[in-house]
């Protein structure tokens, strides 16, 4: 993956050139820690996506921008004309009953245009280069989508129960440092 050189202001307004990662050719990663202006256009987009209120989202992006490290941290991938085509997020728990996996990856989503692209092997393993700097060692996440995860490196580790009781799986990963 590579980098492209942007434009941008620094507080004072002055201009500064900085480069920026790119997912693939013509996408940007966004860690909305450091883009305030995208949280309420990420937090409506995963909220169409996983069906959870976007004052939920927008309240964790919120904690994710005011703390900068730690959990919650939120990610998005743009495309050429602005758009998001693919995003993830990592916070203390996925809504399972085993809170003493921590931290999860979750919310990963890629817009079906963008499929096949390893943008969402890209962001898992963004996520998981971040989170071992912070000090993190594992990773978890729950998932139904086991082929996909196996492929990328996540390995099953147990049964857990979804917050209708249902028994979902738990898979985990050590993080890179």
């Amino acid at each position: 993956m590579g980098k492209r050189m942007v434009i941008s202001r620094d507080p004072g307004g002055k201009k500064k050139f900085e480069e920026q990662p790119e997912a693939a050719p013509g996408i940007q990663v966004k860690a909305l820690r450091e883009q305030p202006e995208l949280l309420k256009t990420a937090a409506a987009w995963f909220a169409e996506k996983w069906e959870i209120p976007a004052e939920a989202y927008l309240a964790s992006m919120e904690r994710c921008r005011q703390q900068k490290t730690g959990v919650p941290q939120w990610y998005v991938l743009v495309g050429e004309n602005g758009e998001i085509c693919a995003g993830a997020g990592l916070i203390e728990n996925d809504f399972h009953s085993r809170k003493d996996l921590a931290p999860n990856v979750c919310a990963l989503f890629v817009e079906k245009p963008y499929r096949n692209r390893g943008l969402a092997r890209y962001l898992l393993d963004l996520i998981r280069r971040e989170a071992g700097e912070m000090g993190y060692e594992k990773l978890y996440l729950v998932t139904d989508h086991m082929r996909f995860y196996e492929k990328c490196g996540w390995h099953f580790l147990t049964m857990a129960k979804d917050e209708e009781a249902m028994p979902i799986r738990v898979y985990e990963i050590l993080t890179e440092k």
